[in-house]
């Protein structure tokens, strides 16, 4: 066993050993179900008052801002993880953080106690308490608890990473995120705005009249979405089934059943790629309004973006990765035709064939495969040379219908349907349709999509005909939109990667544990 593995081994056994101890006097930590707190550090720091104190140190006077508490002189309870400690003989400073920060308490043997304060010295950083004491400034000007009364509620074993602010190793971070969480304030400040921006949404779409619902994880038919599902074999029908790769076609039969207004935030699966924008299961919220199509989607999109940046970030920029982008000036809005001829110098206006766009490609070097259409290479040359400089709001209208099975065809030239995507920082963020309701061209989209599966297309769609039923009863023109939330939130808190903004992403196991 190395030097390092033994003195752990050794840490380890003593925090046992004063558990032991703890348990032997009666004082067992895990015995204790509840504690009363009255104020979090927030409470005790907020609204807080600066005012210039005079100070006697070494002999010498000098002037310090000191920062008052509204409690100044008020008794309270507050509780939270040792995060530092440090003794002067019969005087004590700890830091505890709870959710909203942390806050110092100032122990002393002749308040508390001499066999409370021979307990108190036993703490280990890590251990979690109770305090209950009278909030002053110290001559230092540190707004702290004088501390009456120590009770400890639960005994860390395990000592927390020292010397490096958090974990090092990123790996052991996703992995170990309740460490990550009690060592780094900011990624605790990411989750805590990443549920803020939830809650801003619901808030923005109930004022709109929108129902939030909720649809099957578990599916018989994976479809809306080009995407390889998840499978699995459910024992007590025995039939296999598959997790949804999107939440469309549910939500679609709740507009033909009349709800009119309906959105769903929820977890969806699909069996790809693991990077830095992509994790198997993410969070998608999708949204339909009857008697609207997908200007209407825009606007909305436009507008919810722009409320969600002001009541979270308090501001309409945003600076992600030193770029500044402003949700606060109106959105751009360019056809996918127009976006590729802009920035590849090819109009696919003047392409006639699929023979002529493959030709094209070839001359630009882009890949693509024997089954795909002049439509397909346009969004394969939208990909390859647009994506990239679409870094403030855009929205990427009226896409090939090749690419877009579930959406209205433009009256004026069926080539092509009314869809856009929405993108920020080069990356696509939403996606929304002015959905198709006529059942009979939807069973035709269908049986092209089987045809591609046919061909080996592994993220074709299949014929739902459930939901075909549901069309043929009749669905009101519709617009429809599905949001990434995790690429928001990387967005809104300038998150590397989608790993920063998902409490637990999806890791390869370890053989060792």
């Amino acid at each position: 066993m190395e030097n390092n593995e033994v003195q752990l081994s050794q840490l380890l056994q003593v925090r046992r050993d004063k558990l032991k101890e703890l348990q032997e006097a009666g004082k067992d930590p895990f015995k204790i179900t509840k504690y009363d707190r009255t104020h979090t550090s927030k409470d005790i720091s907020e609204g807080a008052k600066e005012e210039e104190r005079t100070v006697v140190a070494r002999g010498e006077e000098k002037e310090i801002i000191a920062k008052i508490s509204p409690l100044d002189g008020q008794v309270v309870s507050v509780a939270g993880r040792i995060m530092s400690k440090r003794g002067m003989g019969k005087v004590g400073f700890v830091h505890i953080a709870d959710r909203e920060g942390q806050v110092q308490l100032f122990v002393k043997n002749d308040i508390l106690g001499e066999e409370e304060y021979a307990r108190f010295k036993k703490l280990d950083i890590g251990d979690i308490i109770g305090a209950k004491g009278e909030v002053f400034t110290t001559q230092t000007g540190e707004i702290s608890v004088r501390v009456s009364e120590i009770t400890l509620l639960s005994k860390s074993l395990i000592p927390l990473p020292e010397k490096f602010h958090g974990l090092v190793d990123t790996d052991m971070r996703y992995r170990q995120r309740y460490v990550d969480l009690i060592m780094n304030r900011e990624v605790k400040d990411t989750f805590i705005k990443r549920s803020q921006i939830l809650s801003s949404i619901r808030r923005y779409l109930d004022s709109l009249g929108f129902l939030e619902v909720e649809t099957p994880v578990l599916v018989a038919n994976a479809g809306g979405a080009a995407a390889r599902p998840f499978e699995t074999h459910f024992n007590a029908l025995d039939e296999d089934f598959k997790l949804r790769i999107s939440l469309e076609l549910y939500l679609k039969r709740l507009i033909v059943g009349g709800l009119e207004k309906v959105y769903e935030i929820g977890r969806v699966f699909r069996n790809e790629c693991l990077d830095t924008r992509h994790n198997p299961e993410f969070t998608l919220m999708e949204l339909y309004q009857a008697y609207t199509d997908y200007h209407g989607m825009m606007d909305l999109t436009e507008n919810l973006f722009r409320h969600v940046a002001n009541e979270v970030l308090g501001t309409t920029k945003i600076v992600y990765n030193g770029i500044e982008m402003d949700l606060g000036k109106p959105f751009e809005r360019i056809t996918m035709l127009d976006a590729v001829k802009k920035y590849s110098g090819v109009d696919f206006n003047e392409i006639n064939s699929t023979e002529e766009a493959k030709k094209i490609a070839d001359e630009h070097h882009v890949e693509y495969e024997a089954h795909h259409t002049k439509g397909d290479i346009l969004n394969l040359f939208f990909e390859e040379f647009v994506e990239e400089h679409l870094l403030q709001p855009t929205f990427v209208m009226d896409h090939p219908v090749e690419i877009s099975p579930l959406t209205k065809k433009k009256p004026e030239n069926p080539d092509y349907v009314e869809r856009f995507e929405f993108f920020m920082n080069g990356w696509e963020m939403a996606n929304a349709y002015s959905e198709l309701n006529d059942p009979i061209d939807q069973r035709e989209r269908f049986k092209a999509q089987e045809a591609l599966l046919a061909l080996g297309d592994d993220e074709a769609n299949t014929t739902d005909e459930d939901f075909m039923r549901a069309l043929e009863i009749g669905m009101a023109p519709t617009g429809g939109i599905g949001y990434g939330i995790d690429r928001m939130c990387m967005l809104f808190t300038d998150s590397a990667a989608i790993r920063d903004v998902l409490l637990f992403p999806t890791m390869k196991t370890l053989e060792n544990n």
